[in-house]
């Protein structure tokens, strides 16, 4: 679900093919409603606590500002497919049993494979509602305002995600209007770019898998590098996900690393299941025509881009970690005696010539995708459980203020939280914590660190738009 912004909200379009349509007269029932528990966000993490909490009767309701999933129909490519194997995605109780397991599900597959599982036990789930606010009340209990009423609850999950708010770089303001640009949110393909040289900004996974895009479609593509680790798609042959699930990396929890918060906050490896699956190779790429830089610094005067000397380190440093990864494979076939074939280490196909900024004239480019992330807003949570970054602060996703939980986080326990595989151990987690949770006092009744709300920020934060309230994202 999507928080409240200072901007008033886009309504949910009914024309959306995926939208289910909620009737006015159910959502405006919400106002003076209570639940023992309400889910704030109806995509897969939401929906995961929502079943949990059907099979063990307790009465909930789940809100979702626009459509159950719509992360994976309106945010993706039209080539975007999933970088796990399909065997991994185990929703509660609605594991894939399709007819390729070891495939990667395309994106309106994946859409498809959410639409079956809200199908599969109708949760009580109402679309096209936005929470506004969360405060405590002085029983213990919360106090949910949307933009169709309030709500009480005796606890909250807040299943918001973490791709909440685009983030793009203010230098980004500094480059001619000539020059399109979009996040890579906004990507669909190739086709919506004018034509000429690309720049993507970001070698994360959407950056790599969106430059792989317009690379196979014969746009000159320009990429910012960063220091995204990759990963190998396969090794000794097998799937490199197949032998670190076996190795149990992808259930350890994060309170078994020396630096938990280091860990929460890492850039995910860069590979692909496009065609089968395959390894991302920047340095292929280099030798097939793409041209790679260094980190983005700045755009200068007349929208110049200059690029720091960072490229060789950047993909030596990604290199490093893919053969480290094989490296641990190794170890462990030797360790428990399995037979797998050999596989020769290859070496690097290309390297920049030197370690040197480059710079990149506005007019030498057409568009620009920045694939920088996204933020959290979590402002229209009023309560005292951010740190000092604004992040949410818990242990499995329970927060300090009893009654209040978080799912889908990154790495909220293991590395599966908020995905696919691993989203229903957290739900089942933070139901058990539901189930013996009683209502507690809020202390004094108040519900905030220091002041009042209104002395904290100004008391509607619409009515002034330079104002940019704390936790904010954008």
């Amino acid at each position: 679900m999507s928080p409240a912004s200072p901007a008033s909200p886009a309504q949910p379009d009914p024309t959306t093919p995926h939208l289910r349509s909620v009737p006015d007269p159910v959502r405006a029932e919400l106002d003076g409603a209570h639940r023992s528990v309400v889910v704030v966000g109806g995509g897969q993490a939401g929906l995961s606590v929502s079943r949990v909490l059907a099979e063990r009767g307790i009465d909930h309701l789940v809100l979702e500002s626009k459509t159950a999933g719509h992360e994976w129909a309106d945010r993706r490519w039209d080539n975007f497919c999933l970088v796990t194997p399909n065997w991994q995605c185990a929703l509660p109780g609605f594991t894939y049993d399709g007819p390729d397991p070891d495939g990667f599900m395309v994106r309106d597959e994946i859409t498809e494979y959410l639409e079956k599982f809200v199908a599969s036990f109708d949760p009580p789930l109402v679309e096209g509602v936005r929470a506004t606010s969360l405060r405590g009340r002085t029983d213990g209990t919360f106090q949910l305002g949307t933009d169709r009423g309030t709500v009480t609850a005796d606890q909250v999950v807040v299943a918001t995600g973490p791709y909440q708010v685009p983030r793009t770089p203010r230098m980004a303001e500094r480059l001619p209007e000539s020059v399109v640009q979009l996040h890579s949110s906004e990507y669909r393909n190739a086709a919506q770019l004018p034509e000429g040289p690309v720049l993507i900004v970001g070698t994360g996974q959407s950056g790599c898998q969106i430059a792989e895009d317009l690379h196979l479609e014969g746009r000159t593509v320009h990429l910012a590098t960063g220091t995204a680790p990759r990963v190998a798609r396969f090794y000794r042959g097998r799937d490199c996900v197949a032998w670190l699930s076996d190795m149990g990396t992808y259930t350890k929890g994060i309170d078994a690393f020396a630096d938990a918060e280091a860990v929460r906050h890492k850039t995910n490896h860069y590979v692909t299941g496009r065609d089968g699956g395959r390894d991302i190779d920047l340095r292929r790429f280099a030798v097939e025509g793409m041209r790679l830089h260094g980190r983005l610094h700045r755009i200068g005067e007349g929208g110049t881009l200059h690029f720091g000397p960072e490229l060789r380190a950047n993909l030596d440093g990604a290199d490093a970690v893919a053969e480290g990864i094989k490296d641990s494979i190794d170890a462990y076939i030797e360790a428990n005696g399995i037979d797998a074939p050999a596989e020769e280490r290859r070496a690097p196909v290309w390297a920049p010539e030197q370690d040197v900024a480059e710079t990149l004239a506005a007019e030498d480019v057409a568009a620009v995708i920045w694939a920088t992330g996204y933020g959290r807003d979590d402002r229209w949570i009023e309560l005292p459980i951010f740190d000092g970054r604004g992040y949410p602060t818990h242990e499995r996703g329970v927060t300090s203020q009893a009654g209040l939980y978080f799912i889908g986080l990154p790495w909220q326990y293991t590395w599966g939280s908020g995905r696919f595989s691993g989203v229903a151990a957290d739900a089942e987690y933070l139901v058990d914590r539901i189930t013996e949770t009683r209502r507690g006092t809020v202390a004094d009744g108040l519900h905030w660190l220091a002041g009042t709300p209104s002395s904290t920020f100004p008391s509607d934060s619409a009515d002034d738009p330079d104002w940019v309230a704390p936790r904010s994202a954008s």
